[in-house]
């Protein structure tokens, strides 16, 4: 197994928690992994990516241009990053603030309203765990429970009492990812 996942957003999403957190939940499967995060000077409200590899054999290099899956959360990282999928590859995005919808015909796009979900639970700081589900669902590349021990070490302690509405949210973006025909 080799997966090369490129998630990418506006700096205050969660792209760069939602990459740590899938390579924790990796390394505690004896994965070998990679997690490089690229963002801009301003960080919260500039354009964040992160890469991240999970396999199962040693990585070479973490510097990639095509990837397996692509986690779009902007309409800028759509523009950039939709021909980076490898064909056959997987595209998963958040509507909201999407003008141009994915295009492709050779990769699988699937939806999530994870933004809109997150303001209807009342919970806006989930919205990147809810994104997360809808990734595992369609691609369950760790287990679960790993991704909630993950969750465990990437968050400091003081927020320990929100895993329950994390683990929720994972749930959540389980439910209502959808694919795009």
């Amino acid at each position: 197994m080799n997966e090369e996942i490129i998630i990418a957003g506006f700096g205050g999403q969660g792209v760069l928690s939602m990459g740590m957190i899938l390579c924790y939940a990796g390394m505690i499967e004896n994965k070998e992994v990679s997690w490089m995060p690229s963002y801009g000077p301003e960080m919260r409200g500039g354009t964040a990516n992160v890469t991240v590899i999970l396999s199962d054999e040693r990585i070479s290099s973490p510097i990639l241009t095509e990837y397996d899956t692509a986690i779009i959360l902007n309409q800028q990282s759509m523009d950039k990053f939709e021909a980076s999928v490898k064909p056959g590859g997987l595209l998963i995005y958040d509507g909201n603030g999407i003008s141009r919808h994915p295009e492709r015909t050779d990769i699988r796009i699937f939806r999530i309203d994870a933004a809109d979900e997150a303001a209807k639970l009342g919970l806006a700081k989930i919205f990147n765990m809810i994104v997360l589900g809808g990734y595992l669902k369609v691609n369950p590349i760790v287990e679960l429970e790993n991704v909630i021990k993950g969750l465990k070490k990437s968050l400091p302690e003081r927020y320990h009492h929100m895993i329950p509405d994390n683990e929720k949210a994972i749930l959540r973006g389980m439910e209502i990812i959808h694919p795009v025909d």
